[in-house]
């Protein structure tokens, strides 16, 4: 190399191709995940609103928390707060037959809210709408039905532990502010 002149190895280096790597998005509305019932779920379109999104199991304790998930958006969904649900067996409690997710949930708990493909919520496999979410809202999920209030901004998050229910006083209060917040994304 030595013998090759400095500015022809400049230009020949000039020539490759440059080397990117994908750009993580800058807010939560810049993730697609796949729908359970099939094809992407874009979160760009709900650009603008508040989103709760929760890792949700079918055979965990917690399970019942879907209930109160579906009332949420019953009554805040008009307003334009988006609920959605993430399955995940991450902690062992949930199928991965998407299918009988989605039959268990529409059967025994009346969801109409979106929910995605199953997913990994925690460490290096964590789905990257999850590795955002967690950097931002205080760390990652450390069981089912952990709760990130993103506000209409998709950039500002707010965690909620799984013992939170989505009834509790202080999330409702945290819904009602991010409601009234300003489209700023």
């Amino acid at each position: 190399m030595a013998d090759v002149p400095r500015r022809l190895l400049l230009g020949a280096l000039g020539a490759l191709p440059a080397m990117t790597t994908a750009a993580a998005p800058e807010s939560a509305f810049g993730f697609t995940l796949e729908s359970l019932d099939g094809g992407p779920l874009d979160l760009g379109g709900f650009r603008g609103r508040p989103m709760l999104v929760v890792n949700t199991a079918s055979f965990c304790g917690f399970t019942p928390q879907y209930r109160a998930l579906e009332a949420l958006h019953r009554r805040y969904g008009p307003r334009g707060l988006v609920v959605l649900g993430v399955p995940s067996n991450d902690f062992n409690q949930e199928s991965s037959d998407a299918a009988a997710i989605k039959a268990f949930c529409e059967a025994n708990y009346d969801v109409t809210f979106p929910m995605t493909m199953p997913a990994a919520v925690r460490g290096p496999g964590a789905a990257p709408l999850f590795a955002f979410l967690a950097a931002r809202g205080g760390g990652e999920p450390r069981w089912n039905f952990h709760k990130y209030l993103v506000a209409r901004d998709g950039v500002t998050v707010q965690g909620f532990a799984t013992r939170v229910a989505p009834d509790a006083p202080d999330l409702l209060r945290a819904v009602e502010a991010a409601l009234a917040g300003s489209a700023r994304g």
